[in-house]
């Protein structure tokens, strides 16, 4: 069963301030000084008002949320009202004094200055009002609260008689509805209702006030959302029609079952008790529309999961994972030329959660030579330093416990760097981190330590001395001997990575290329530095930067460097994935760059994409990258560091800021919102109107496109009742947050809000917006209806249904199959939409295997076998005739020499004997000669042939061959023309969708679509490539083996012919020998 979350925004107001003292109160402005005397102040149970009031004089409020400081002291500049507190209080009237700092921005700050009875008193009101501020749960409680707490404030803002002025109440309602109607809707609920006419508090009760609320600005739109739930057919919801709401429509159906349950009927039954105020539905576990809306404007429907408003990331990894809220030229209130500077911006800044401060510290002229902090150069008036620091001191930790970096631009001389030191130290104190921790030394390859163990603890980043220069100067100025020579030109050697030497410097600035994106200059912040101030820093150490390689070499975590936003923008373009791996290591910071003299801000959230820790912003500036700046940082208890996500942590990880395509590991999602209604969102009877944008990755962030349409003269309650803007894919939702902006028909900003994505709540919300600094605004709303699903490419949605809910997709795809039947359509049919042709397969070619009997029967093989034949039978008809012309001489001698000689005289004639034996030899010697000429003969011949049949089969192969590139040729061809057709298809399909309402919309939809067809397109060529490779492969391996089978072949003839050869040979010697 999914539990309910007990939001406990609510601080315990101290018993001193529900009891409420008298005071007397003073303002001071530049041409108006208002004193009242005697004034009851008190704050409320709920901690959301510091109220007064005096006798004879209307009430007045301030709101807490809005008060960033509340210190000691507070003396007035006019002299008279001076002289009247003194005369009444005595000479410690600072000491009684309090001043209570509030404002909606950080630059126009009001200052309530009060005067208790006693110093004593003083300081418990002190401690007690700075318990209940800076508590940003109370920026984010419900629509519901909201009501309340407008209520309360109207209740407090009496008139002289302690009563609640009708004209007061009118106000609430004047932007859409005339104040006739207001009155009217007054006296229906049995309260006063002339427009001069007051009421008592006690009857103005908080049901009034809601009832009022419902009277004026009825929730039509969600009496829709009712009747939706309902079908129309009852005035109530039943308990099962709940249950199916909360889960389908109220809950993101990506979150895990097991961690986040289902609504089941025992939880429903809990919400309908705790909302619903009719006892019977309640008894009937029913829920009437008043029920709902109180349901949907209660803490338990808020738009994000409040837990996030918690300290709730892991703030034990190295400093390098966190993104750092940080500050550009803290000090200055207005413009950067000519702009005045201020100390209260330091505090005001640090208050709203920045954890990273600028100073720019010149020498000071004056007699005193006190360093000051000024933008140099540029006609901006001066403060002093020294000032800075208390300042810091006293507000460094209000609001976050979590350690601040103080990024010095020195340029002082070593004279005045010392006050830097000395202040620093005597001021700051502990609270200053003057060495390395023990477990995290400042050495090469050890990490940075964790926000967690620098609790309290602010850093200064400030060049250092190289460590050999800085230990022997330290000496001398411990032991007094340190003479102070400020040389003219700055030393640039005294300042280098801990463990580089000259001669390295010089290698690399001869071997640094040209096509690289420029270093950073430092603006002549000197390196000529005290040895004192150098010693007091350690894991902000900035260096001029040398390129992402020579980090990488050097692994030095607590090296950092500063980029101006085009330089960083340079590297970004150019190394984005080396600047991640940067960042993953060591600290960067970011700063505006110099032509932005009006202290406007560039957008912080390409450089959050990069990993870049210190984004630093003018934040007297309430822009749009100064409103995510504020959105972003609001969240894990805006303690000013964010954990970021675990790819950009990792050194395992790759990962490209720019690319399209999802992260390994990070399933992208796909958001839709819908703006159905707005409420308060303007005083004045006018036209409004809302955008909504994203911002995250370059793929994710769509600005300026989703736009509601204009209701005209209606500030109150406009019904917009749009189309759901539709995110469809979002890569990355880690990094992307939502911007709800309203805007009058002038195109003035009226609130906005930023909401992460993924902490966005699914379902029917109300979020409630804020000012252009990103204060709450206790009534201006807009009721959203939120969609968020895991993204589904086109083409995958039938599969993606399967896998979520197997069976219903079953039951649902056989329901289909049933009703097409019965309609007479078969299930193979052709589809509505339009569709491609399916590719023709080729049949796959069969060669006729290539054998030495195929090859015999070619016609050139068979040509030269006649010629060889022709040859062999002349051969043998000159054999036989050589044997017949020795045969013929033999005999003829015979004759000769055995005429007239019987046979013994034969027998017994040694010529005769001689004769026969020399005609024996030399008929075998013919015989020997011509088979010698056969052997030599059939080699040839066999010799022959196997060339000629290599050549045939190679000849044969290299068709077979070519027949196969062909085919694979007419396949590609093929294969090209269809995904050409595709994509022309895909093309008028995103051209013809009536679904796609913009221009931007439908080149992000056919983006997309082209995207998927490439990554399609690039399988398919992947996959053709591998077949086509296999099947020559294939192809190949036959030949090869054709190729052996026919060298064998022939290499058998020929070795039979040995054979033959050997046994004649072996013949004519057993012969010999018989």
């Amino acid at each position: 069963m999914t539990k309910r979350f007990e939001f406990n925004w609510q601080i315990p107001v101290p018993e001193p301030l529900l009891q409420g003292a008298v005071f007397d109160r003073w303002t001071e402005e530049k041409d108006n000084t208002e004193f009242e005397q005697n004034c009851t102040f008190k704050v409320d149970e709920y901690g959301f008002f510091i109220y007064w009031k005096s006798d004879g004089k209307d009430g007045d409020v301030i709101e807490l949320c809005q008060v960033s400081d509340v210190r000691s002291g507070g003396v007035p500049k006019d002299s008279k009202l001076s002289s009247n507190l003194i005369n009444k209080h005595g000479d410690n009237l600072e000491d009684k004094s309090l001043t209570i700092c509030s404002g909606t921005d950080y630059i126009n700050i009001n200052y309530q200055h009060v005067v208790c009875p006693d110093a004593a008193t003083a300081k418990v009101w002190k401690e007690s009002l700075r318990e209940v501020t800076h508590n940003n749960k109370t920026n984010n409680t419900c629509p519901r609260t909201n009501l309340m707490k407008h209520w309360m404030r109207l209740c407090f803002l009496t008139d002289p008689r302690g009563k609640v002025p009708v004209k007061v109440v009118a106000r609430t309602f004047a932007s859409g509805k005339t104040e006739k109607m207001v009155y009217q809707c007054l006296s229906e609920l049995g309260l006063p209702s002339g427009k001069n006419e007051a009421m008592e508090r006690e009857a103005f009760t908080f049901d009034k006030f809601y009832a009022l609320y419902h009277k004026i600005c009825p929730r039509n739109d969600i009496e829709e959302l009712f009747r939706s739930i309902t079908q129309g057919k009852s005035d109530r919801i039943n308990l099962d029609q709940f249950v199916n709401f909360l889960n389908e429509k109220q809950r993101d159906p990506r979150l895990n079952e097991i961690l986040y349950p289902l609504y089941d009927e025992k939880r429903a039954a809990e919400i309908i008790t705790t909302y619903e105020q009719n006892e019977e539905a309640k008894n009937d576990k029913c829920l009437t529309k008043d029920g709902l809306i109180r349901y949907l404007m209660s803490d338990e429907n808020a738009p994000v999961f409040l837990d996030r408003l918690d300290n709730y990331m892991d703030m034990d990894q190295p400093l390098a994972h966190y993104y750092i809220n940080s500050s550009h030229n803290t000090y200055l209130s207005g413009r950067q030329f000519g702009g005045k500077s201020s100390v209260e911006m330091y505090r005001q800044v640090l208050l709203a959660g920045c954890r990273c401060v600028e100073l720019d510290c010149w020498d000071g002229k004056g007699e005193d030579e006190e360093p000051i902090i000024t933008h140099g150069m540029a006609m901006c008036t001066d403060i002093l330093f020294k000032d800075v620091i208390y300042a810091l001191r006293d507000t460094a930790f209000v609001t976050s416990d979590y350690p601040i970096i103080l990024s010095f631009e020195n340029h002082c001389c070593k004279a005045q760097q010392y006050k830097l030191a000395k202040y620093c130290d005597e001021i700051l104190g502990d609270l200053l981190l003057k060495e390395a921790l023990p477990d995290h030394p400042l050495e090469p390859g050890v990490p940075l330590p964790p926000p967690s163990a620098l609790k309290r603890k602010i850093l200064i980043k400030n060049k250092r001395l190289k460590p050999e220069v800085e230990k022997q100067e330290l000496e001398l100025f411990r032991q007094g001997q340190f003479v102070i020579e400020d040389e003219e030109k700055e030393d640039a050697s005294a300042v280098v990575l801990l463990d580089k030497k000259p001669e390295e410097i010089v290698a690399e600035a001869a071997t640094a290329g040209d096509d690289a994106p420029p270093p950073v200059a430092y603006t002549g912040s000197t390196t000529n530095v005290h040895p004192w101030l150098s010693s007091m820093v350690n894991y902000a150490q900035p260096i001029k930067f040398q390129g992402f390689e020579e980090a990488e070499k050097k692994n030095i975590y607590h090296n950092m460097s500063s980029f101006a936003e085009t330089t960083g923008m340079n590297y970004l373009k150019q190394q984005a994935i080396d600047f991640v791996n940067y960042n993953k290591r060591q600290m960067s910071r970011i700063y505006p760059k110099g032509t932005r003299a009006d202290s406007s801000n560039y957008m912080p959230q390409v450089f959050w994409n990069a990993g870049c820790q210190m984004v630093s912003l003018n934040f007297q500036t309430s822009d749009l990258p100064m409103q995510l700046n504020q959105g972003k940082f609001e969240y894990n208890g805006n303690c000013g560091y964010l954990l970021k996500p675990d790819f950009m942590r990792r050194a395992d990880r790759s990962f490209d800021p720019f690319a399209d395509a999802p992260v390994d590991g990070v399933i992208a999602a796909q958001c839709s919102v819908q703006v159905i209604a707005g409420q308060f969102l303007s005083d004045k009877k006018i036209g409004t109107y809302v955008e909504v944008d994203m911002y995250g990755l370059p793929t994710d962030t769509i600005r300026k496109e989703f736009r509601t349409r204009m209701v005209p003269a209606n500030g109150l309650n406009p019904v917009y009742n749009e189309e759901p803007f539709l995110f469809r894919k979002v890569v990355l939702p880690d990094l992307a947050v939502l911007r709800f902006g309203v805007y009058d028909e002038n195109g003035k900003l009226l609130g906005q809000r930023i909401l992460p994505l993924d902490g966005l709540q699914a379902g029917y919300r109300h979020i409630s917006l804020r000012t252009e600094a990103n204060f709450p605004m206790s009534l201006p709303m807009l009721f959203c209806n939120i969609e968020l699903k895991i993204y589904v490419p086109d083409g995958f949605e039938d599969f993606m249904a399967a896998l979520s809910d197997p069976r219903a997709f079953m039951g649902a795809a056989k329901e289909r199959t049933d009703n097409m039947k019965q309609m007479g359509i078969e299930e193979s049919g052709p589809e509505k939409k339009v569709t491609i042709e399916e590719k023709k397969e080729e049949p796959p070619l069969v060669f006729e295997p290539i054998t030495v009997e195929s090859l015999r029967q070619e016609k050139g093989f068979v040509k030269t076998g006649r010629k060889q034949q022709k040859d062999l039978e002349a051969m043998r008809k000159r054999h036989t005739k050589e044997k017949m012309t020795l045969q013929k001489q033999q005999c003829a001698a015979l004759e000769k020499m055995i005429k007239g000689k019987n046979k013994d005289q034969l027998s017994n004639d040694p010529t005769f004997r001689k004769l026969v034996n020399e005609q024996s030899t030399a008929w075998s010697e013919l015989v020997a000669k011509h088979r010698v000429e056969e052997w030599t003969s059939a080699r040839s011949r066999l010799n022959e042939q196997r060339d000629l049949l290599k050549k045939m089969m190679e000849t044969t192969q290299l068709a077979q061959m070519k027949q196969l590139e062909a085919k694979h040729e007419r396949e590609l061809k093929e294969m090209n023309a269809r995904q050409a057709k595709i994509s022309m298809e895909t093309s008028k399909e995103v051209a013809n969708d009536k679904t796609l309402k913009t221009k931007q919309e439908k080149d992000r939809r056919l983006r997309e679509k082209k995207q998927n067809n490439t990554k399609k397109f690039m399988d398919e060529r992947k996959t053709q490539t591998i077949k086509q490779n296999r099947e020559k492969e294939k192809l190949k391996v036959t030949h090869d083996k054709q190729m052996e089978e026919l060298s064998k072949d022939i290499d058998n003839l020929i070795e039979m012919y040995k054979m033959e050869e050997s046994e004649f040979d072996m013949a004519s010697k057993t012969e010999f020998f018989a």
